[in-house]
């Protein structure tokens, strides 16, 4: 036996398989492995926006607790008939069904497996399958602190980031390698974005950054160890207490890095480059610096 978990499409942040599996268990107490996910196939799923916004785990686990609870409202309905007791005197707490203040239960899977297998009567349902969408899903807002420690030569221009620092309020944290993932990914795209990506066109409009012969992404030896930390606080709007956290890394990085590359050039007067902020560019606010002090 097992569990199909059918969803919309997925986006960046906590809206990952796993952890869609994962607050599926804790609703229903049924095995990881026996949970077995579909998503995006628009043959099943008759209601979604789209990727986007970080809101993954908020809208699809509002979704899932609805949906659990509906399961265990009709499981209940369906375990009061098998067991031959009242509804009010069902329990229902680790996957299990009980006559409150017994010892009979029957586990969830089995007892899908024999609603299944046997005819329910009349006002008894005849499977735990629901289908469900949540509605009225509000808006999280994650927040945190990230610090940078670059080094800059001042002969070359060349910036170094050796060292970052970022502690985040996601809410309540479903996978912590997921969301760890998706702030390391997020800080390298930042620091990438802040140092070295740009889009070139010639006179005539045509881009010349057409690959990445040209256009130049961040590699592992742009990107320093990272220390991150957590301080969540749980949200109110959701029943999992989640936050998003897929555009963390990213938008913390980018002010972050920018800001330290500035304070380190304060000395020589500088106050502003524009991203990115490339070796030629600091170099050539040296030099400028330099020459309006000359």
């Amino acid at each position: 036996g097992g569990v199909k978990l059918i969803t919309g499409t997925l986006d960046y942040g906590q809206g990952h398989a796993s952890a869609f599996a994962q607050v599926l268990c804790a609703e229903l107490g049924v095995p990881f492995d026996s949970v077995r996910l579909e998503q995006g196939d628009s043959d099943l799923v008759h209601a979604g926006s789209g990727t986007g916004g970080s809101r993954s785990i908020t809208a699809t686990g509002q979704a899932i607790v609805e949906s659990a609870a509906l399961v265990i409202a009709k499981g209940k309905t369906a375990a009061a008939h098998l067991l031959e007791t009242a509804e009010a005197d069902i329990e229902f707490a680790g996957g299990r069904f009980t006559v409150a203040g017994t010892d009979r239960s029957i586990d969830i899977i089995e007892l899908a497996k024999r609603m299944r297998e046997g005819k329910m009567p009349d006002g008894v349902p005849s499977s735990l399958d629901v289908d469900h969408t949540a509605t009225d899903i509000p808006s999280t807002f994650p927040n945190g602190c990230h610090v940078a420690e670059v080094e800059i030569d001042p002969d070359t221009g060349v910036t170094c980031v050796v060292r970052y620092t970022g502690v985040n309020d996601f809410g309540t944290i479903v996978n912590p390698m997921i969301v760890a993932g998706q702030l390391h990914g997020g800080v390298a795209q930042g620091i990438g974005q802040a140092l070295m990506e740009k889009v070139s066109y010639d006179e005539s409009g045509q881009p010349i950054t057409g690959s990445f012969m040209d256009y130049a992404m961040p590699r592992a030896e742009d990107i320093p160890m990272m220390a991150i930390g957590d301080h969540p606080v749980k949200a109110l709007s959701n029943p999992l207490g989640t936050k998003g956290c897929g555009e963390a890394g990213c938008a913390g990085s980018l002010s972050t890095v920018v800001n330290a590359v500035i304070d380190a050039l304060s000395d020589y007067g500088i106050n502003h480059i524009d991203m990115p902020l490339t070796s030629e560019r600091v170099w050539r606010a040296i030099q400028d610096a330099k020459q309006k002090v000359a």
